[in-house]
């Protein structure tokens, strides 16, 4: 069983609510409707009950009705929900006229579900922009505690099953943060290795990347890294993570054990996090490319609930994928 199929088996025996408030998108619809079909999680779909049945009838769709649909403009909590929008941004100065037109934007709606219980993850940006995802995400559901930054991790699956874990990597961030300070970069270290282990499922050994192995180079940027590998631990002291650590110290046996001897993760990490976005996506994007590997992903990290950003140009396939994916994540909260 690959990676995806054992996502997908996973997201079935847990059955998580996930709400796409993208309703009336084509490809969202198409996806809803063969997460239905699979029974991958249970969905709710925000949009008009006429339109998404008639969308879905236009489309041959068969297993929407399985949905919930929620109407943003007429719902049974719609004052609750403005009541809590209200509460929640009182010192910003929210008026309740301000929450009652933005809890009928679906991505607010779709966030302020989420905050009450109603739902357990979200998956949109078939056609919104990430900030426009994102902005409801941070004013209402916000980030695990300890954690300020969210952040894009990537699970990189190679041909080669000589390195990672069976050929497995998680690469972060690569999608999010451009110039993490050392806090922030430790945050996005412990929010990794939660990543590895609800989507992924192996346990963790977090290499912290960077130009130098354990002194070899003097810089500030090396600094950074040492620094952020020490908050990590102090934030978690049951994590496996060791760092500063060069890319072929951290995944070679061999040199591992000659740059950084006595390191029980040189040689052998799974997670690699990269010291600035630059790196980390230049690096996702070259092994993607040229070791003709797989890149799932991203997959956003470090929000209080999982919330998931599509690409515009997403594939049915893609939202079914980041559908399971948030599953997961949702059940391993």
């Amino acid at each position: 069983m690959d990676l995806l199929q054992q996502i997908k088996a996973n997201a079935k025996k847990h059955q998580k609510r996930i709400v796409l408030p993208e309703g009336l998108e084509e490809r969202t619809l198409k996806a809803a409707d063969e997460v239905l079909n699979e029974e991958l999680a249970q969905i709710i779909l925000i949009g008009n009950r006429d339109k998404i049945f008639d969308l879905a009838k236009q489309f041959g769709l068969k297993s929407i009705e399985k949905a919930t649909i929620v109407d943003p403009l007429k719902h049974e909590k719609k004052d609750h929900y403005i009541d809590m929008m209200v509460e929640l941004r009182k010192s910003k100065g929210l008026t309740r006229e301000e929450a009652a037109k933005l809890i009928e934007n679906p991505l607010y709606l779709a966030t302020l579900m989420i905050k009450n219980g109603d739902a357990d993850g979200e998956v949109a940006g078939a056609m919104n922009a990430t900030g426009d995802v994102l902005r409801p995400a941070f004013q209402y559901v916000k980030t695990l505690p300890g954690i300020s930054v969210v952040s894009g991790a990537f699970i990189i699956i190679l041909k080669d099953k000589e390195f990672g874990e069976d050929g497995m990597f998680v690469f972060a961030d690569c999608a999010v943060h451009p110039n993490p300070t050392e806090r922030e970069l430790a945050e996005i270290a412990v929010a990794t290795a939660k990543t590895t282990r609800a989507i992924a499922g192996f346990e963790p050994r977090v290499a912290m990347l960077s130009f130098s192995t354990k002194g070899s180079a003097k810089h500030e940027m090396c600094d950074k890294v040492i620094n952020a590998t020490r908050i990590a631990k102090e934030m978690d002291p049951s994590l496996k993570i060791d760092g500063e650590l060069q890319a072929d110290a951290a995944i070679i046996p061999s040199i591992g054990k000659s740059k950084a001897p006595g390191s029980e993760i040189a040689g052998k990490a799974n997670v690699l996090v990269f010291p600035t976005l630059e790196t980390g996506n230049i690096a996702y994007k070259l092994v993607q490319r040229l070791a003709h590997a797989e890149a799932i992903g991203p997959v956003l990290q470090g929000m209080a609930a999982p919330i998931n950003d599509l690409s515009r140009g997403c594939s049915v396939s893609d939202i079914v994928n980041l559908i399971a994916i948030t599953a997961n994540q949702a059940a391993g909260k």
